[in-house]
């Protein structure tokens, strides 16, 4: 919307990953704990498994430990309140007996609200194969939530390796409708929590140069403000913008009346994701 103010600033101060235990769940996982690490916050770690046990196997859980000492955070054998003395990080890890994990994520997000949802897709077909199904009654109870998708292929701005962050371009598409404002917000939050130089901010509108919206930018996330205007199919603009200017990130600002995930489904913001070529955080226009 013309000009849109800017949001304020809220703070990250909790993360939750849902995890399939899946090689591209670890990529996600990655993500999820250097945002914790950044913010010094609070990270949930939550599987949804319909043959959950009183015991579940803690052993198919991400490691973060010993991926804290492979990114030399930690040393090799250090306890688990080190997580916490030593980094401020406090961590869960939370089994849950429900066939539905939909169901699963939004019931723990009613008794537990994170700032930040961190996922990771599958294939080509957008969500991941176990968070297809029925949402409508949960859905509709949840809380407006920031969500992180990780693409399957996509190489993300955090190393699972090392942990090192390469976040220099995100890439906003701006509106009329939803406004920009809150995707605005959140660009300039995960620049500023995670990179560690010059971000440049992308603004992308397709249409019309008449009509693109001005909304206020916070100047001071940013080193480079560029405004690009396409004309064609939005979905294949926004891709092919991320694509010719690789993007790192790209922010999407979604309806989000129904909750985290009715949000993107069947939108542009889906099909975006379905061939996005780098994470993509669908932001509920409040």
């Amino acid at each position: 919307m013309s000009g849109d103010a800017v949001v304020g600033t809220r703070d990250i101060r909790s993360v939750l990953h849902p995890t399939d235990f899946s090689e591209s769940s670890r990529l996600a996982f990655a993500h999820a704990l250097r945002m914790a690490l950044s913010g010094r916050t609070k990270m949930y770690v939550l599987h949804a498994d319909p043959d959950a046990s009183d015991e579940p196997d803690w052993s198919m859980f991400p490691a973060v430990r010993r991926t804290l000492a492979d990114w030399g955070l930690l040393d090799q054998g250090s306890s688990s309140r080190a997580v916490f003395e030593d980094l401020g990080v406090r961590l869960a890890k939370i089994s849950v007996h429900d066939r539905d994990a939909v169901r699963a994520i939004l019931r723990f997000l009613d008794e537990h609200p994170s700032d930040i949802v961190v996922l990771a897709t599958h294939g080509r077909e957008g969500l991941p194969r176990w968070l297809h199904g029925s949402v409508a009654e949960p859905v509709a109870r949840a809380a407006h939530t920031n969500t992180l998708f990780i693409p399957h292929g996509a190489s993300g701005f955090v190393a699972p390796e090392n942990g090192a962050v390469t976040l220099r371009r995100i890439l906003v598409p701006v509106d009329r409708r939803p406004g920009p404002g809150h995707a605005l917000n959140a660009a300039a939050q995960m620049a500023r929590l995670l990179a560690d130089g010059p971000v440049t901010l992308e603004l992308l509108y397709v249409g019309d140069a008449a009509d693109m919206p001005s909304p206020q930018i916070d100047q001071t996330a940013w080193s480079t403000v560029e405004r690009t205007i396409r004309s064609g199919d939005v979905v294949a603009q926004i891709l092919a913008a991320a694509e010719q200017g690789a993007a790192d990130l790209i922010v999407m600002a979604t309806e989000g009346h129904q909750g985290f995930l009715d949000a993107i489904r069947g939108s542009t913001t889906e099909r975006v994701l379905r061939q996005a070529p780098c994470p993509l955080l669908a932001v509920p226009a409040l």
